[in-house]
């Protein structure tokens, strides 16, 4: 009974840290500058142990932020020193390496302190729109070109803020108010752990977290190798090939099932390419983890144990084990595609479990807008920077359809018309799902969606696109189709490229059509109920039902008559 009592007390203890955390991103949310953390949500946050071991992560958050800042904190240790943490002090960095992969996402650690003892960390991680350099794109030939570098240190120091670090870093930025205003609210969310932390500890009577840990990390180790132990012990390779930036690119996973862990390993992979779409190995390994880990137990909490028996290898010089100076501000792009490469792998191990391939990485741009060089200056114009998360569509799964214009794996949200306009001079002509973009499948892709965008009345604008799938759509999956291909181009037919910073002239637009999802399946297993609601919503065209899913001409008249009556399909 005692045992029982004390299980159910550390569940109940358990549950109240994954809502601190939570609590420590909303507030993030609610606080930050940049809109890619208030309205897409790129960012994470979590709490760990004295030894810099993560013990929970909050929902709300990415797979890559969260899962390589798993590895962060204990850096920051290393760095800072056992000796000279103190309370009262806030640590950072931007560090690739030593933190979640490129230059623009911000690292911050606070050490949490209870009765005057170390009982913890807090960290949270969040991506700023400018960090200097040549500004967020791939153009870069090294990490030296793509922005400021803040190695681990002292942000705060037992209270006091390093006013010379503020100065330097707003000297070398193009939005210093942003970037300044995305530290404070770094910091501000960790305090709201702490604070919210230390009144659990009291609560419950705790000196430490030492008891809650060993429960944490014993469940979660047992429950994620019982869930290995059950799969067929067996290797298997899987492989696929992306746009790049001039050249396309190769990534080739080897997934091994042992007794007690999972290796993957890239051997075979391309390597570091020249431009700035390189990864470092934390941040694959990121999302390594993240597609094993939701392939085989997606209900086991996220932390030290449950990721330990996944185990990452790849050859140095390759593009997902990128080494300093290598240029990596979009690894993103390569990140996000590693779980559609392991879950390539992993269909040949367990088949029926893995969706197909979906769009892969964000379909991110960012403009640079600024007064039009080619007229006199209009009245209080002013540079701007402005950066839109956007998605394609996700991939069909083995019994359901792949999620529209939704964003796998990172999870982000897309970022509202309204928001992105209230960020500067931009204006968002079309933005709307991309009918036939889903790969036809016994489970449709998910579609993409179309964009169109310009600047407003007096300005011109670079935008550095960072886009994949022009050359290499998604594949489908046990016979689905392929999604829609990505285009870009200008609305005078101007063809653009998927990657790279392009000048777009003043009163010109840019279109966009983001790629869709693979299909599952044999299209002509699909039922045809499901076929006939497709079109009538108009995420396929008539052509498509009758070529790809053999809707009969008569099925397509019915379904086009009922939606011009307005009646149920």
């Amino acid at each position: 009974m005692k045992a029982s009592a004390k299980g159910v007390a550390n569940q109940v203890m358990w549950n109240r840290l994954i809502s601190i955390v939570e609590e420590q991103a909303q507030a993030l949310v609610r606080t930050a500058f940049s809109t890619s953390v208030r309205e897409a949500g790129d960012l994470s946050a979590g709490v760990y142990d004295t030894q810099g071991r993560m013990l929970a992560q909050a929902v709300t958050g990415t797979p890559g932020h969260v899962n390589a800042m798993a590895d962060a904190v204990a850096h920051f240790i290393r760095r800072i020193g056992r000796e000279n943490i103190r309370d009262g002090d806030v640590y950072i960095t931007n560090d690739p390496w030593e933190g979640t992969g490129h230059l623009h996402d911000i690292t911050m650690v606070t050490p949490a302190f209870h009765d005057g003892a170390l009982v913890g960390f807090f960290a949270c991680t969040a991506h700023v729109v400018d960090i200097g350099g040549r500004g967020f794109g791939a153009d870069a030939a090294s990490v030296y070109e793509e922005g400021i570098h803040i190695p681990i240190m002292k942000f705060a120091d037992r209270g006091m803020v390093d006013d010379t670090l503020v100065r330097l870093l707003r000297s070398n930025v193009r939005e210093p108010d942003q970037l300044i205003g995305d530290i404070y609210a770094l910091a501000a969310c960790n305090d709201i752990g702490h604070r919210r932390l230390t009144g659990m500890l009291q609560e419950f009577g705790l000196a430490d977290l030492n008891g809650i840990a060993e429960f944490i990390f014993d469940n979660s180790r047992r429950a994620t190798l019982d869930r290995i132990a059950a799969l067929p012990r067996t290797t298997a390779t899987g492989e696929m090939t992306v746009d790049g930036f001039d050249t396309p690119i190769t990534l080739r996973a080897t997934v091994t099932v042992h007794a007690d862990r999972i290796v993957t390993d890239f051997t075979g992979t391309s390597g570091v390419d020249a431009k700035g779409i390189n990864c470092p190995l934390v941040y694959a390994k990121a999302y390594a983890c993240y597609a094993l880990k939701v392939a085989i137990a997606p209900e086991i909490p996220n932390n030290h144990a449950s990721l330990a028996p996944f185990e990452v290898t790849a050859p140095e010089g390759t593009i997902v084990n990128a080494l300093h100076p290598a240029p990596v501000a979009l690894r993103h792009i390569v990140g996000h595609f590693v779980p559609d490469v392991v879950f390539d792998a992993f269909d040949r191990i367990v088949p029926g479990v893995v969706p197909a391939e979906g769009a892969g990485c964000l379909c991110n741009f960012q403009m640079s807008l600024r007064p039009r060089t080619d007229a006199p200056l209009p009245i209080a114009a002013r540079r701007s920077e402005v950066l839109t998360f956007n998605s394609g569509g996700s991939g069909a799964r083995p019994d359901l359809d792949g999620l529209n214009a939704t964003a796998f794996p990172s999870g982000v949200m897309t970022m509202p018309v309204e928001a992105t306009e209230h960020a500067g001079p931009v204006i968002i002509w079309r933005k709307e799902l991309r009918p036939d973009s889903g790969g036809a499948g016994r489970t449709r892709g998910g579609l993409g969606q179309f964009m169109e965008v310009g600047a407003m009345e007096g300005y011109e604008f670079d935008l550095s696109a960072m886009l994949d799938r022009g050359d290499h759509p998604a594949r489908g999956r046990r016979g689905g189709g392929a999604g829609g291909a990505t285009t870009i181009a200008q609305d005078d037919g101007t063809p653009m490229t998927v990657k790279g910073r392009q000048f777009v002239p003043h009163g010109r637009r840019v279109m966009m059509a983001f790629p869709g999802g693979g299909g599952y399946g044999d299209p002509n297993a699909r039922d045809p109920a499901l076929v006939r609601r497709d079109l009538a919503r108009g995420y396929i065209t008539a052509d498509t039902a009758m070529r790809d899913y053999g809707l009969s001409a008569e099925d397509v008249a019915r379904v086009e008559a009922a939606v011009r009556a307005g009646d149920d399909i």
